[in-house]
């Protein structure tokens, strides 16, 4: 932008990363409407902590109470909203956080907006992939049920399109696993990679 320079901090994300122990990334979560990615994103968190790592949880419905509560449900909006939660964990990941990321996400274009913020290797695309039928029986908040019923527009899944991952760094089927479970895989998978001890 014109009349902005950027400022190079004196502290690199390498020396910040490396006074934590860990390697920085974004471990993003995309799937339908209670397919279980806050579910299975806090347990995440709290058995990284258990282990030392650093960590922050940005979830979906939090930010829309604060950094995006002027957004709406459009798909304007909703490439808005990813766009500045890709800002947000990009900042994390600088000062050497493990961010863990819970959003719907649909669209393939925002997701990989996300991923070309950080170096390659920082993030981490997890698809909690559970069936429609199933997000619709458990629809924790009733969402679905306005949905089918034209009280909520723009619903992912019913009248809103949900572009799954082609590529995933994880594809989790959540049907005959507990969030728990998968919560281990994904640690075996940053343990593997040295983000985590």
């Amino acid at each position: 932008m014109k009349h902005i320079a950027w400022h190079q901090s004196s502290v690199s994300k390498r020396q910040r990363a490396g006074s934590k122990g860990q390697k920085p990334c974004i471990v993003w979560f995309t799937g339908l409407s209670a397919a279980g990615k806050s579910t299975i994103a806090n347990i995440l968190e709290q058995e990284l902590l258990r282990l030392g790592a650093h960590t922050y949880l940005l979830d979906g419905d939090n930010l829309r109470h604060g950094l995006n509560r002027d957004l709406g449900f459009t798909d304007a909006d909703r490439e808005e909203n990813i766009r500045r939660v890709a800002e947000v964990a990009r900042l994390f990941v600088d000062a050497g956080i493990i961010v863990i990321a819970a959003f719907i996400s649909p669209f393939r274009r925002d997701r990989e907006m996300a991923r070309r913020l950080v170096a390659p290797g920082e993030f981490m695309e997890v698809f909690i992939d559970t069936p429609l039928e199933e997000c619709e029986r458990r629809d924790p908040k009733g969402l679905y049920k306005k949905a089918r019923c034209g009280l909520i527009a723009h619903f992912t899944g019913i009248d809103s399109l949900y572009e799954a991952p082609l590529d995933p760094e994880m594809r989790v089927i959540t049907l005959g696993q507990t969030p728990a479970q998968i919560a281990r895989e994904i640690i075996g998978y940053l343990q593997e990679g040295g983000y985590v001890k």
